[in-house]
């Protein structure tokens, strides 16, 4: 074997090392330390714009999009079949929320169950009482019986409450339906052969035939329940509209409809005005101005299927809850002498 002699000697080159390189290197490392540190402050600084509960979307409505003091817009719209949905979210995240400084209740609604109204007025007044935060109404197209009980969750304060030229409103009444179909259901040959264990487990039953002293024995029982709930009803306007004497209470609660300009002479509402009236004045209430307030409103956060059909999942729509609760003998107040089975969200 031959060695070739004429190829190049290999030659080895040693690089030295780059400080600049380091340097870069650490001040990398250094960088990246003091964004951490800087995002950890804003986070604790800025904690009042995150949103801290999935069920509720805060979004800004008006005035200051930049101050930390809050006017919350709570809305109530369609019926009320009861306190623990989103109403409950909504005043959950005002009480959670510190740089709440007023609430402004926004009802649009027809009223619905006696359970349901009285327990949103409770959380509501329960709710401003212990942060002492003013309530302010603004009332949209309808706020009517069960409505109107929740805008008297106010404290009794003066000039709080703000209806619409257009609103409708008033309907103070109590109303348990009843419907009586067995004489159609003798035409037919069917006959409800139901087993109870006393006459009175089947009162308001629409199928059940009753002799004359059972029927007037049971109208006089559900008579008194009414009654009832209705003197509760005008007591919860009493406290919310303090200037009125009972008797002036008694001439508005017959379960008459008032126009806004109506239930104004009436000593129902306040002001005609809207919403931005109503926020405006909750902002005076609670001692800021239109530059240090920042007025939200709360909103539903949107699933995947929102996002395909557009929305659509969260139009009105037939609600079987409402259909279970219009089954179900209880009182109601409602401006309607049916229970509403179509609610929007």
């Amino acid at each position: 074997m031959q060695i070739d002699t004429t190829a190049s000697p290999v030659r080895v080159i040693l690089e030295q090392p780059n400080p600049w390189g380091r340097w870069f290197a650490r001040a990398g490392w250094i960088v990246a330390g003091f964004a951490v540190l800087s995002a950890i402050g804003s986070a604790g600084a800025f904690s009042q714009y995150f949103q801290r509960d999935s069920q509720v979307v805060e979004k800004w409505h008006s005035l200051s999009k930049s101050a930390a003091d809050k006017v919350a817009i709570v809305s109530i719209t369609g019926a009320i079949l009861g306190g623990d949905g989103f109403v409950k979210a909504q005043l959950d995240q005002i009480e959670d929320d510190e740089t709440v400084k007023a609430v402004v209740l926004r009802v649009d609604s027809p009223g619905g169950t006696v359970s349901g109204s009285d327990e949103i007025h409770h959380r509501l007044a329960k709710l401003a009482s212990k942060r002492d935060l003013p309530v302010v109404v603004s009332m949209g197209g309808i706020a009517a019986s069960g409505g109107y009980y929740v805008a008297m969750a106010n404290g009794g304060a003066d000039d709080v409450i703000f209806a619409e030229p257009a609103t409708l409103t008033g309907s103070i009444g109590v109303i348990i339906p009843h419907f009586d179909v067995s004489r159609m259901l003798r035409s037919f040959e069917i006959r409800d052969d139901s087993i109870a264990s006393g006459p009175l487990k089947e009162m308001l039953s629409p199928t059940k035939e009753r002799t004359p002293e059972l029927a007037e024995r049971e109208r006089k029982l559900l008579q008194e329940l009414v009654d009832d709930m209705f003197r509760r009803f005008k007591e919860i306007v009493k406290a919310g509209r303090p200037k009125l004497d009972e008797a002036a209470v008694d001439q508005v609660a017959t379960g008459q409809v008032f126009t806004a300009s109506q239930a104004k002479d009436a000593g129902l509402v306040d002001r005609i005005g809207f919403l931005e009236d109503a926020v405006e004045r909750a902002v005076e209430l609670a001692g800021l101005t239109a530059e240090t307030a920042r007025a939200v409103k709360y909103g539903k956060p949107k699933g995947l299927l929102d996002e395909v059909l557009g929305g659509a999942s969260s139009q009105s729509r037939v609600d079987l809850g409402a259909i279970a609760e219009f089954t179900t003998p209880r009182g109601w107040y409602l401006c309607t002498w049916m229970p509403a089975l179509i609610r929007s969200e």
